[in-house]
C-alpha cells in the first residue's frame, strides 16, 4: 500500500516548515555570536565603521545557513515527527497500512531536494559573498598584507612548460612577494629551474627582479645557465603561465570562497602548479555529500521521533537523537583533520559522517519498524 498523494503532501509541508524555521533559528543564533564577535574586533579601530561589521555580518549568513543545514534537518525532522506522534497522526497512518518506509518518503525527497538546492544555487551565492566578506575583513579589520605575507613572502610554484619538451615543467621559487595595486604581481630573487618529462634539468634562470601580469612572468636583468654551464646574460626574459595574481591568491585564500562549479578547475591548477589541492577537495566532497546528509539526518530524527508516547522513553530518545547530531558533528570534524594531515582521501574524509549516521538511522528504523 502507498501512502496517498494528499496524505504525503501534508506530512511534506509539516516536514519543510520545521526544517526552515529551525535553519533560519540556529542560523539567527549563529549570525548574533558573530556579529558581537566583530564588534569585539572593530572595538579598537576606531575608523571602522559599525556600518561595514554590519556588512560583513550579512553576507556570512548564507555560509553559516549552509554549516547549520544538517542540524536544522535533524532537529526539524525530530520536531516535525514528535508532534505527529503526539497528536496520534502517525499511529493513524501506521494502524491503515502506511509502514515507516512509506510515511518518510515525502520527508526523504524534500530533504534531498533542499540538499541539492544548497549545493547547486546556495554554496555558489555564499561563496561569492563570503569572498567579499574575507575582502572587507582583510582591508578594515586584519592588520597583515593578505594572504601571500603570511607565507613569509617565499614562494614556491610549478607550471607546464612546452618550450623545450611537451610535457615539461618548471619550478619557479621567489624569495619575497609584493602585490601592486595594477594587479601584477612583483617578485624579487626568483629562481625557475625548467625540467622534462622525466625531471632532467635543461635549464636555470636566475633574476633579482621580476614581476607576473597578463599570464607571464617578466624577469628583468635575468641569467640563464644550461647543465654544467656557468650563468649568462639574458637581459629580460619572458615565460608564459597559466597563473594569475588571483589564482595565486586563490591558492591561500579559504576554499569557502570558491563556487561548486570553479572547484574541479581550480584544483587541476593547484595540482599542476605545486599548491596543496587538500583541503579544496574535502570541501569539494563535502558540497557533494549534503543532500544525501540531509537525507541522511531526516532518517536519524525519524528513528529517534517515531516511538509511541506511550511507550515512554520519548525525552530520552529525543535527547539521544540530538546528541546522535552532535556525534556526528564531531566525526565530521575529526574526519575532515585527518583529511587535511593526508591520513584519510579527502572522499573518505568528506563522506564518512553521511555514511556513519545513515548506518545509525536504517540500524534504528529496521529496530522500530514493525509494518
Amino acid at each position: 500500500m502507498f501512502a496517498s498523494p494528499t496524505f504525503s503532501f501534508y506530512i511534506a509541508r509539516q516536514f519543510v516548515f520545521c526544517v526552515l524555521a529551525m535553519i533560519a533559528s540556529l542560523t539567527g543564533i549563529v549570525c548574533l555570536f558573530d556579529f558581537i564577535d566583530l564588534l569585539r574586533r572593530v572595538a579598537t579601530k576606531p575608523n571602522v565603521s559599525t556600518n561595514v561589521v554590519t556588512e560583513i555580518a550579512a553576507l556570512h549568513v548564507p555560509h553559516f545557513s549552509i554549516q547549520i543545514l544538517p542540524f536544522g534537518v535533524l532537529l526539524g525532522g525530530i520536531i516535525c515527527f514528535w508532534r505527529l506522534t503526539r497528536s496520534s497522526e502517525l499511529i493513524v497512518a501506521r494502524a491503515a497500512g502506511i509502514s515507516a518506509w512509506q510515511f518518510l518518503t515525502a520527508p526523504l525527497a524534500c530533504a534531498i531536494t533542499i540538499g541539492l538546492l544548497t549545493t547547486m544555487v546556495l554554496s555558489p551565492m555564499a561563496s561569492s559573498l563570503y569572498r567579499k566578506a574575507e575582502e572587507l575583513d582583510q582591508q578594515y579589520l586584519r592588520t597583515e598584507g593578505g594572504p601571500l605575507t603570511l607565507t613569509g613572502g617565499s614562494l614556491w610554484l610549478r607550471q607546464s612548460d612546452t618550450r623545450f619538451d611537451p610535457h615539461g615543467v618548471a619550478l619557479i621559487h621567489v624569495g619575497s612577494v609584493k602585490m601592486w595595486s595594477n594587479a601584477s604581481l612583483h617578485v624579487k630573487d626568483i629562481s625557475v629551474l625548467r625540467l622534462d618529462h622525466e625531471d632532467g634539468l635543461i635549464e636555470r634562470i636566475e633574476s633579482p627582479e621580476g614581476y607576473l601580469s597578463h599570464q607571464k612572468w617578466i624577469l628583468n636583468n635575468s641569467y640563464t645557465a644550461r647543465p654544467y654551464q656557468i650563468l649568462q646574460p639574458a637581459g629580460q626574459f619572458v615565460l608564459p603561465t597559466d597563473l594569475t595574481l588571483n589564482r595565486v591568491q586563490d591558492s591561500f585564500a579559504s576554499p569557502e570562497t570558491l563556487s561548486i562549479w570553479t572547484l574541479p578547475g581550480f584544483i587541476h591548477l593547484l595540482d599542476t602548479s605545486g599548491f596543496s589541492s587538500v583541503r579544496h577537495r574535502i570541501h569539494f566532497q563535502s558540497l557533494l555529500a549534503i543532500p544525501v546528509l540531509a537525507g541522511t539526518m531526516t532518517l536519524v530524527a525519524a528513528g529517534f521521533s517515531m516511538r509511541p508516547i506511550r511507550r515512554g522513553g520519548v525525552a530520552r530518545m529525543i535527547g539521544s537523537g540530538v546528541a546522535a547530531g552532535f556525534l556526528l558533528f564531531t566525526v565530521s570534524k575529526v574526519a575532515e583533520q585527518f583529511g587535511n594531515s593526508g591520513a584519510l582521501p579527502p572522499v573518505m574524509a568528506a563522506w564518512a559522517p553521511a555514511v556513519a549516521g545513515l548506518c545509525l538511522a536504517l540500524s534504528l528504523l529496521l529496530h522500530l519498524e514493525d509494518g
